[in-house]
């Protein structure tokens, strides 16, 4: 059956019978990827409970319905899945990443600003993570900056009180920069930070974040900080 090229719709051929049929699949093709959302990329077992019109990017190593498969969109319709073949440069969210995804040719990668030919990528990543409060002078983030990036700032949300006898205040940077990213903060559930570097500081090594109390000792609370940096990677 001829398709149309960019989303393999199905196109009714000249005196078909039940034309329906095919409009019908043409339609329920184009309303799930003309805003493609896709529920995982990750998922190699189709799920047994689908929805009419989920769609999922089919991995390496897709068994049962997916077998053979590999590289390709999964679409759940009228009880059975279809597939699309995605084109290079096709952009998703990816539901259970929060993250907007772009398809290389091969695999589908997050946070991609610009893609190359050749698999050069610059990425703006956003990654968000609530961090516990050690008791200590310090504490420090077990989620770091990774080797590699450049960070343009961080910001970040308490969500429970920050708690210790004499603390005033809080600051918020990383080893040998301790108030890189703030200082003197505000310790209420509510306040928040939004640490710009004075210019964008590139990391070369895995770095965790570093919470320093002023005026005495941590005891408890809880942050949600979000790391904003620059990635680059080259072609492959």
């Amino acid at each position: 059956m001829a398709e149309t090229s960019q989303f393999g719709l199905p196109l009714v051929q000249a005196s078909q019978a039940q034309k329906h049929v095919t409009v019908n699949e043409a339609l329920a093709r184009l309303d799930a990827v003309a805003q493609l959302r896709l529920a995982s990329v990750a998922v190699t077992v189709p799920p047994v409970l689908a929805a009419e019109g989920d769609a999922f990017g089919v991995p390496a190593g897709a068994v049962n319905d997916w077998n053979g498969h590999e590289g390709e969109v999964a679409v759940y319709s009228n009880g059975g899945w279809v597939f699309v073949t995605p084109l290079f440069g096709w952009r998703a969210w990816i539901v259970d990443l929060s993250r907007c995804s772009v398809f290389n040719g091969i695999d589908w990668v997050t946070e991609v600003v610009a893609l190359s030919a050749g698999g050069a990528m610059t990425q703006n990543r956003v990654v968000e993570f609530d961090h516990t409060i050690a008791a200590g002078a310090t504490s420090t983030t077990s989620v770091t900056i990774e080797n590699g990036e450049q960070v343009i700032g961080i910001t970040g949300r308490i969500l429970s009180d920050f708690t210790g006898t004499g603390l005033t205040s809080w600051d918020l940077g990383v080893a040998g920069s301790i108030s890189r990213y703030g200082n003197g903060l505000g310790l209420l559930n509510g306040s928040w930070v939004r640490g710009l570097s004075g210019a964008p500081v590139s990391y070369y090594a895995d770095t965790a974040l570093v919470l320093t109390a002023n005026g005495g000792d941590f005891s408890g609370g809880t942050i949600r900080l979000v790391i904003h940096s620059v990635k680059l990677e080259p072609p492959v």
